[in-house]
């Protein structure tokens, strides 16, 4: 579908051909699962939002008159959802975001609102082709979880103005069109969420890496990394690690801080001899939030296969990881396409 055949295909849905419909959703659905994902900080609602815009496009498709194009019509359609589905909403966090680190083990908590990862298979086809010169790039500093994490602190309105604005690079006046305010009122509020997010991005997070994927450099560092967890070798992972790291386990509420204390947390776990003993480990690469990332299977005491565990999500600095987070939510995996239980035999060298 080309941009310019925009015209025929809505003539097309709006006299009640479906297939033409379906062209509609194929082509720009992706980008406004990951508007969606940004407005609300879900892999969940992200899918359940963009089913509602789509929804509401087909019912309001009479009332489309082409006085702005088809995408910027379904942003403002998706957008509002979004904004409908915030209203009166607490904002999605990590356990970093409420308490101060622990050391002890927490139950996990079912009653926050967790952020949640954003597998990038997902995303990655959104790029622009010669089928879809207007798609977006999902660029990967405006998907990290850093960055979902800072824009969760933004009020409603001022994380819809940040992303048309910043992220989808819209001018102030169709930014405006599309949040029925001024244009004075949505500059006001972008100078507000620029000095916010400041606040709340990681130290040299606000001039981001223009590099889609992760390096060759981050991808040695996370098969190291899965190797040595398979191994359950405290002494490698603690060289992986940078000293100031920081790892969350959403949804424990509890978080660690620090090489010393990430390695004490460990320990017990995979120590066959403890009580706490997890069990043995099995990890396959993936990918989240344009970062390097692990999804983590457990053969626990007594059990014949590796079973889903954990998706951890690392932010890597140099030869080091800065931060891991380890959604321990084996809902997660079919997103990622991966199988709930792996063969005992497969290892992280044969992957």
């Amino acid at each position: 579908m080309d941009a310019g055949d925009d015209g025929a295909i809505v003539a097309a849905a709006r006299a009640g051909d479906e297939s033409a419909f379906a062209q509609i959703v194929e082509r720009h659905g992706r980008e406004l699962r990951v508007h969606c994902y940004r407005m609300l900080g879900s892999l969940e609602e992200s899918e359940d939002l963009v089913q509602e815009t789509f929804l509401r496009a087909w019912r309001s498709l009479p009332g489309f008159e082409g006085r702005s194009t088809l995408r910027a019509w379904l942003y403002r359609i998706a957008t509002n959802a979004c904004l409908d589905t915030l209203d009166g909403r607490e904002r999605r966090v990590l356990p970093h975001h409420l308490t101060a680190p622990a050391g002890d083990p927490l139950p996990p908590r079912t009653d926050i609102a967790w952020l949640q990862p954003f597998p990038d298979r997902l995303w990655e086809p959104a790029g622009p082709s010669d089928a879809q010169p207007d798609a977006v790039v999902v660029t990967r500093e405006t998907i990290e979880l850093a960055f979902l994490a800072a824009i969760q602190h933004l009020p409603p309105r001022q994380r819809a103005v940040l992303i048309l604005r910043d992220v989808l690079g819209w001018p102030a006046r169709q930014t405006a069109e599309l949040l029925e305010g001024s244009v004075a009122s949505v500059n006001s509020a972008l100078q507000r969420a620029r000095a916010t997010l400041k606040e709340h991005l990681p130290e040299r997070r606000l001039d981001w890496a223009p590099s889609a994927q992760p390096t060759e450099r981050e991808r040695a560092v996370l098969r190291g990394y899965m190797d040595a967890v398979e191994r359950a070798d405290l002494t490698a992972v603690a060289g992986l690690l940078a000293e100031e790291v920081r790892t969350t386990m959403p949804p424990y509420p509890m978080w660690f801080q620090g090489r010393t204390a990430v390695i004490g947390a460990l320990a017990a776990g995979w120590d066959a001899d403890s009580p706490a003993y997890v069990g043995r480990f099995r990890m396959v690469a993936t990918r989240a939030n344009g970062q390097p990332a692990a999804a983590a299977y457990v053969r626990a005491p007594g059990q014949d296969a590796f079973r889903a565990f954990a998706i951890s999500v690392l932010r890597i600095d140099g030869d080091r990881v800065v931060e891991a987070t380890a959604f321990h939510d084996p809902g997660l995996f079919p997103a990622f396409a991966l199988p709930g239980v792996l063969p005992t035999g497969l290892s992280a060298a044969h992957r």
